[in-house]
């Protein structure tokens, strides 16, 4: 089984080939909340009960992490979004319920305060404590965050958004500069409570998604200065099929990239010389529905592609057996 030790000296970058088995997003399951006696719909607005669901993957498995917040819309939230606490038979994690703003103009002229008190920030850093004095000395803690542009999409109009990159990209530029500001308060807020690393989970500005001219001309940029505004070590979580962009993935600052399932990452390791590699099991085809032989089959494919820690490719689903995240970790 990985260490927390083990963890912590590879973020640091000294690389010795054991590859752990951890996870810096989110990964609490509903058999873990049961064990706990919780529901997934209250660990949201509880810090005590947001603490015992991150910390029960290890204590049901071993897996030496935990990541909070359970939900990645509470920067949304402390911006004033509304969000939707999905009830327990709908099993969901929150969603923003209403776009904010129209334009990348209104975001540019946001006045942001102190972070602790807004929305769930506080709350969120209390859970944060909590779970450092319960598992912290054997098991790494990650501080998830959005990236500034999948912040930015979750509360301004996208169809706006693509307009205005064309016609005004230095408005949008500025509007992602101002977000990323204000993620990097969060994110040292998380590091203050006793987080070990911050993992930014860039969605929807993977270039995946968006595609490698767009994430250079506007979402690169916006990761750089929130790297540059957070401690070391930082992980970037990034989805799709980001093989063509790794060198750009590279130059985000961040010590470590995590890759999901559709990436080549033997290609992504020829390329990443200086940064870590983190990836790729498929949440749902294999840790959700997958059988002990396709996880371990993926494990190894992982490790042997040449990975610096075995990851999920991204948050967990809820209904994940905890027997097959035992197998992920399982260092037969």
């Amino acid at each position: 089984m990985s260490s927390r030790a083990e963890i912590l000296d590879l973020l640091s970058g000294n690389r010795d080939k054991s590859q752990p088995s951890f996870s810096g997003l989110i990964h609490v399951t509903l058999e873990g909340l049961e064990r706990e006696g919780l529901n997934l719909p209250e660990v949201h607005h509880d810090a005590g009960k947001m603490a015992r669901a991150a910390a029960s993957m290890f204590k049901l498995t071993g897996m030496p992490s935990a990541a909070l917040p359970l939900d990645l819309c509470a920067p949304a939230e402390a911006l004033g979004a509304e969000l939707i606490f999905y009830d327990e038979e709908e099993r969901q994690f929150p969603q923003v319920k209403k776009l904010l703003f129209q334009s990348a103009k209104e975001i540019r002229g946001l006045e942001i305060g102190e972070v602790e008190s807004s929305g769930r920030i506080g709350l969120i850093c209390e859970a944060i404590e909590l779970v450092k004095m319960e598992i912290g000395n054997r098991a790494v803690i990650s501080g998830i965050i959005p990236g500034p542009y999948t912040l930015m999409i979750y509360i301004c109009k996208v169809q706006n958004l693509i307009r205005e990159m064309k016609n005004d990209p230095q408005l949008v530029l500025d509007a992602l500069f101002h977000l990323s500001s204000f993620l990097a308060k969060i994110g040292n807020a998380y590091l203050d409570a006793g987080a070990d690393f911050i993992t930014i989970h860039e969605m929807g500005g993977s270039p995946g998604f968006i595609g490698p001219k767009p994430f250079e001309a506007f979402v690169l940029p916006a990761l750089q200065r929130l790297t540059g505004d957070l401690p070391h070590p930082t992980v970037l979580s990034v989805c799709g099929k980001t093989d063509s962009a790794m060198s750009l993935l590279a130059k985000s600052g961040a010590d470590a990239i995590s890759v999901d399932q559709m990436n080549d990452l033997a290609a992504s390791r020829a390329v990443l010389k200086d940064t870590l590699l983190f990836g790729n099991l498929d949440p749902v085809g294999t840790l959700y529905r997958g059988d002990e032989t396709q996880i371990r089959e993926a494990v190894r494919r992982a490790k042997e592609a040449g990975v610096d820690a075995v990851w999920p490719g991204c948050d967990l689903v809820p209904q994940t057996p905890i027997a097959h995240i035992k197998l992920m970790t399982d260092r037969r």
